[in-house]
């Protein structure tokens, strides 16, 4: 499989990256000469320092070898084209990228009509994710699969002696529950039973809804349980802005700080029931004129990671109940869950996991990103032919960094051990480590071609030349 990527910020260096560790044959287009000579020398892909709208670099390229066109430029505009382009020369499946909010609303129609098979807007989807978040009753952070039968919620263990220093299968207090992945100094690590935990691990555990909710109750306490009524915003960019109409849809009060004056005069065209506040959002006493303590989240949405960071910070030392932050950079994975930050958000994780899953196609009914982007969390069906199908998850020999956390059957939730049985129709939930990807994919997505073989062979399908 050969995949395109154009355009090799943030997003398309960790595209690049899933891709390879997934087998694919990747091949990169940057006129940034640097950001080439940086990939090069990270990452096993042929690079090309030039100008993707190159119509002599696309036809030396032969595109119509390419299964994958995923358009990531900082250019809306030349996203788009590339992608029409790259599908009229013939490759199978094309992705941009695409931020300006003036063409969301109209997201499907340029697809259909410029034959583009997915456009996806990162800011979006992660205002999505973030209000998402803010909306929830209880306070830890959690996901769901499943249609929301499955559900995960992510818990920093701190010094709880019902956990620290016992092995996971010590553990008593999680019965219906299965321990699914850890963080632990930045780094994530797919349990077993015999995996310890130490303090202030981060674990994210999986169950059905029922159970994970009881679970969310427990360790924030119900009478901390409130229903979101006002957030304030520091950063009116775009998903600052589409954070703000999401939460106005929901009968929440939205203010938002925003330095620059001409933006505020547009941020009140668009959202004309938020509260604007034309200020320095970096400026503590300004948040204190505010009265920050009286809201009951608070997001910061600026261009800079390193400031909403911090301000996210401050937030929760005010007494914040939801304070969260949006960054799009890595290099801060290893200091975020010693931060006493409620939930952080990725751009960069989250728009990779929504293009991964459309590379995955059909097969992948969800699939998300946990854990800073270490660790991927996938959903799907077993079907008949399937290598996995009738066999035991102790007779998968499953290696180290993949574990089935969930298994969806008759509409009911199992907590699978060695000895369940994959049947045909069952919904699996896969959690795998980065690096173990190709290897998932490998044992649960490929047919039993041996099978198929002996099958081919005995209805005369194979003819000896």
């Amino acid at each position: 499989m050969k995949a395109l990527v154009v355009g090799v910020g943030k997003l398309g260096h960790r595209l690049a990256s899933e891709l390879i560790d997934e087998d694919y044959e990747v091949t990169v287009i940057d006129n940034n000469k640097d950001v080439i000579e940086n990939i090069t020398t990270s990452l096993d892909v042929m690079s090309i320092h030039a100008n993707a709208l190159d119509f002599g670099v696309l036809e030396q390229l032969e595109m119509a070898e390419y299964d994958y066109v995923i358009a990531t430029t900082t250019n809306d505009e030349a996203n788009v084209i590339l992608c029409t382009i790259s599908k009229k020369m013939g490759s199978k499946f094309a992705i941009a990228r695409v931020r300006d909010p003036e063409y969301r609303r109209h997201l499907d129609f340029i697809g259909e009509e410029l034959d583009i098979d997915k456009i996806i807007n990162p800011d979006y989807a992660t205002a999505k994710s973030i209000v998402k978040y803010l909306l929830k009753k209880y306070h830890l952070y959690s996901d769901h699969f499943a249609e929301g039968k499955v559900s995960l919620v992510e818990f920093n263990i701190g010094k709880d002696e019902s956990f620290v220093g016992k092995k996971i299968m010590e553990i008593e207090k999680i019965n219906g529950l299965l321990i699914a992945a850890i963080s632990r100094d930045g780094s994530a690590i797919i349990p077993n039973g015999q995996t310890i935990l130490m303090e202030n691990d981060n674990i994210i555990m999986a169950g059905n809804a029922e159970t994970i909710e009881q679970f969310d109750k427990r360790h924030t306490g119900v009478e901390k349980a409130r229903k979101l009524k006002n957030t304030m915003i520091v950063g009116g960019g775009k998903t600052g802005l589409y954070v703000a109409l999401l939460l106005l849809k929901e009968n929440v009060n939205v203010t938002i700080i925003e330095r620059d004056r001409d933006r505020c005069i547009k941020l009140k065209e668009i959202v004309p029931d938020a509260q604007i506040i034309n200020g320095d959002g970096t400026d503590i006493s300004l948040l204190e004129d505010e009265m920050i303590h009286s809201y009951d989240s608070f997001l910061s949405a600026t261009g800079i990671d390193e400031v909403n960071l911090l301000l996210s910070l401050v937030a929760k030392q005010s007494g914040i109940y939801k304070s969260v932050a949006k960054i799009s950079r890595t290099n801060y994975d290893k200091v975020i869950d010693k931060l006493d930050i409620d939930c952080v958000f990725n751009t960069s994780y989250i728009t990779a996991a929504e293009m991964l899953k459309e590379i995955r196609g059909k097969d992948s009914l969800a699939l998300n990103l946990f854990l800073n982007g270490q660790v991927e969390g996938v959903e799907l069906i077993i079907k008949k032919r399937q290598v996995v199908c009738g066999k035991t998850i102790r007779d998968l020999g499953l290696p180290k960094g993949i574990l089935i956390i969930a298994i969806v059957r008759d509409m009911k939730v199992i907590v699978p051990d060695g000895s369940t049985q994959l049947l045909e129709g069952d919904r699996l939930i896969v959690f795998s480590k980065h690096e173990q990807v190709a290897n998932m994919k490998k044992i649960f997505y490929s047919e039993n071609r041996i099978s198929n073989a002996i099958n081919m062979i005995k209805s005369g399908g194979f003819n000896e030349s």
